[in-house]
């Protein structure tokens, strides 16, 4: 019944986007005589170098925005709306659609102009730029044809500084002819006069910026062959005053005020060391900047405004921290710093509904937050958690419920916490410190487990290269298990027809005491993450040192409990490629491999990879794709076994704007786990390279998301492509023997899956 549902729901989206499709091939009816609709625009260059897509953004008018790149679905709702508008129908369908673009012979000059001038930018001079039009009916395609000619270069790059102070300044940050800008570009000759300008801004010339700086160009050497200068002028006040050195600025005064009538909740102490202005230095912008992120790290503080004063002019001895010198000249600013405070104490309360294998319950979350706890910025953040599900289906257990209790504790500190480290380098490092703890109670009808957690950990970032890194020095887990039930441990760790290795590693008490780093880069158009994971190495060096006992399995034991040892890698990398401002591909790949050594032969449970779901391989759910070509226990799914040491995702999908806050997107996604040793438990699991690409799974399908922005509800359909755990030649080669109940999955999720 479902499926069937699903299969008419699917029917009608694909008549839904059809129907615009045919209709748009009647919006000719909104055109009068003379009028063409602009199809297509395109752009073609003589030069291989320049690339015709980056121009797009100069052309004036383009045609009529296309779902997946392809379809005319917003200029199609419009079509299906009649001309009377009084009519409430026609209305809606016109805010729906998209009106449209009547081909402009005006718009189209303009564009070729504006392409002109691009060129001219990127150091073709001589460009210019052709257009060409083909009409069919009364559709029009525009085709900009771009003659760049030869780019210009710049022979000698020269700088002429009228100011004796500010070249004393920039002396040894000239560069050389062999350091010069190759090409003739405005944008290489305006980002130079961005990094003088930062240069003085950061030695004390407070009122520079670039338009004190302009160039001269002389071509005579040659055709394409430029000779550079750059003018930097002296500094003018105002309209009527003369040239004069430029002024350069001391910090003379810092002063910290409230921001509201509540005053400071900061201590003294760190309002100083997150703040890089100090009296005696010369005013400097990157320390002006640094300042406002220190105090925008701090949860304590709801915002911060840093004013400058200059005072009255006088003639003293100013003494710095590299300089001492006598004048009348000298320049002085006072800094303002306000701080607004923010609330310090938050609680709340949050239900939650769970469906774990059609096993439905509910949880509730109770959470604490103190933004300054010790009026130091330190944020204390606890949670309660309680859940309950009733257990259908288990037979021969006394009980049939599962109970979930946690707590869990974390304090950071907005600053690195570590023995002999400078002030200075405290100051100027932007790390989090982390201590965390957690205590977690689960009693399932066939056994009981609790987990005690705690960690020290580091977190900081590079804002101006787009890095986050994640550092944790410590982190130990301990999982004890007092209670397993009679009839789990004769089924499933004891019988031996049904023994688990992995089942059995994993009802075990143990201790895992790892050290973690990762790597986090992120861009308009480029995204991955890097992290490494080593886990017993300091257990197992104390335990050769001190010769820790051993259990019956022959594993070194703390306190009679077994350790893990495993070291683990992860990397991932998506890559976004823009088509234009609605249209976008999106492609992803991520590798992971962890194996167990030393004191262990199999990973943690936790540890394990696993491969389906809303953010994997989206034709299979959760934990029911692999590893290999396992197919489960009898066909069935496995939760326990069905995971694995090592795991390869591809995927590619295709994101377009449909209307309103609605986007689409169609995807393909490949990928697997696998076992790095062999497994009597998991037949077929074990990664083998000259068959991998054999087990790869392949999955297709549509989505839909909801984008508010802040916030993105993501649904998507997806199919089985490819089944690498088939029974039949069409169960693994679903693509060509579709069957909707076999082989479609729904997803639902919050944010997008890479």
């Amino acid at each position: 019944m479902l499926f069937s549902r699903l299969h008419s729901l699917f029917s009608l989206f694909l008549i839904a986007l059809i129907t615009p499709v045919l209709i748009a091939c009647s919006s000719d009816k909104f055109l009068s005589d003379g009028e063409y609709l602009l199809d297509k625009v395109e752009l073609r260059s003589d030069r291989k170098d320049v690339n015709p897509s980056l121009l797009m953004q100069y052309v004036r008018q383009k045609g009529n925005s296309r779902w997946f790149s392809l379809f005319k679905i917003p200029l199609g709702t419009y079509a299906m709306a009649g001309k009377d508008t009084t009519k409430w129908i026609n209305r809606t369908l016109r805010r729906m659609g998209e009106e449209p673009v009547r081909y402009d012979t005006l718009q189209a000059r303009l564009s070729c102009e504006d392409l002109t001038v691009a060129m001219q930018n990127m150091g073709y001079m001589n460009a210019s730029v052709g257009l060409d039009r083909k009409v069919k009916g009364k559709r029009l395609t525009a085709i900009y044809r771009l003659h760049p000619g030869e780019p210009y270069i710049i022979d000698h790059f020269n700088y002429d500084i009228e100011d004796s102070v500010v070249a004393k300044v920039l002396s040894p940050h000239l560069r050389t002819d062999t350091e010069r800008p190759r090409r003739f570009t405005v944008t290489s000759l305006d980002d130079e006069r961005k990094r003088i300008t930062h240069i003085l801004n950061d030695s004390g010339f407070y009122r520079f910026h670039k338009d004190f700086m302009y160039y001269t160009a002389d071509s005579t050497r040659g055709r394409q062959h430029v000779s550079v200068t750059l003018h930097l002028t002296k500094y003018v006040e105002t309209s009527g005053a003369g040239p004069a050195l430029h002024p350069r600025y001391i910090i003379s005064h810092v002063r910290f005020l409230p921001g509201d009538s509540t005053g400071f909740h900061l201590r003294k102490s760190v309002l100083e060391d997150n703040t890089l202005i100090e009296k005696g230095k010369y005013f400097s912008a990157t320390d002006l900047q640094r300042t406002y992120n220190n105090f925008s790290r701090l949860g304590a503080v709801r915002y911060t405004s840093i004013n400058f004063r200059e005072p009255p002019r006088y003639d003293s001895l100013v003494i710095g921290k590299s300089f001492a010198y006598r004048t009348s000249s000298t320049h002085y600013l006072d800094a303002d710093i306000q701080v607004y405070n923010n609330k310090p104490n938050t609680i709340s309360f949050q239900p939650e509904g769970t469906n774990t294998a059609g096993d439905l319950g509910a949880a509730a979350v109770l959470s604490y937050q103190n933004r300054n706890l010790f009026r130091g910025s330190e944020h204390l953040s606890v949670e309660l958690r309680a859940a309950f599900e009733a257990i259908k289906g288990l037979e021969g257990y006394k009980n049939s419920d599962y109970e979930e209790y946690s707590l869990q504790a974390s304090l950071q500190f907005p600053r690195f916490l570590a023995p002999f480290v400078s002030r200075d380098f405290k100051r100027r490092s932007n790390a989090i410190s982390e201590v965390s703890l957690g205590w977690n109670l689960q009693n399932r009808p066939e056994f009981h487990r609790r987990i005690f957690s705690s960690a020290w950990k580091y977190h900081w970032t590079n804002p101006v290269h787009h890095l986050t890194y994640d550092f944790e020095l410590l982190d130990l887990s301990y999982i004890y298990m007092p209670w397993i039930s009679g009839t789990f441990k004769r089924d499933y760790l004891d019988n031996a027809t049904t023994r688990n290795a992995i089942l059995r590693y994993n009802y075990q008490d143990l201790f895992i005491l790892r050290t973690g780093f990762g790597l986090h880069y992120n861009s308009s158009s480029h995204a991955f993450r890097a992290r490494v994971e080593l886990a017993g190495n300091l257990l197992d060096g104390l335990g050769n040192l001190f010769d820790f006992k051993k259990n019956g399995q022959g594993k070194r034991t703390l306190f009679n409990i077994a350790y893990a040892q495993y070291a683990k890698f992860d990397f991932s990398y998506t890559q976004i490629l823009h088509f234009d401002d609605r249209n976008a591909l999106a492609l992803h790949g991520g590798i992971g491999i962890a194996f167990p050594y030393g004191n262990s032969t199999v990973l943690p449970f936790e540890k394990r990879y696993f491969s389906g779901g809303a953010n994997s391989v989206r034709g299979w759910s959760v934990r029911e794709l692999g590893p290999g070509k396992f197919r489960g226990v009898d066909g069935r799914i496995d939760f326990i076994n069905q995971t694995g040491d090592m795991k390869l995702d591809l995927n590619a999908e295709y994101r377009t704007h449909l209307f309103w806050k609605l986007d689409g997107a169609a995807f393909v996604d490949a990928g697997n786990i696998w076992t790095l040793r062999s497994y009597a438990e998991q037949p077929g699991g074990q990664f083998r390279f000259k068959d991998f690409y054999k087990q790869m799974a392949v999955a297709y399908g549509l989505g839909l998301r909801l984008n508010f922005d802040y916030f993105i509800l993501r649904f998507d359909g997806g199919m089985k492509a490819v089944n690498p755990a088939y029974a039949d030649r069409n169960d693994h080669y679903a693509l060509w023997h579709p069957n909707l109940k076999r082989d479609f999955t729904f997803h639902f999720a919050v944010g997008l899956p890479f």
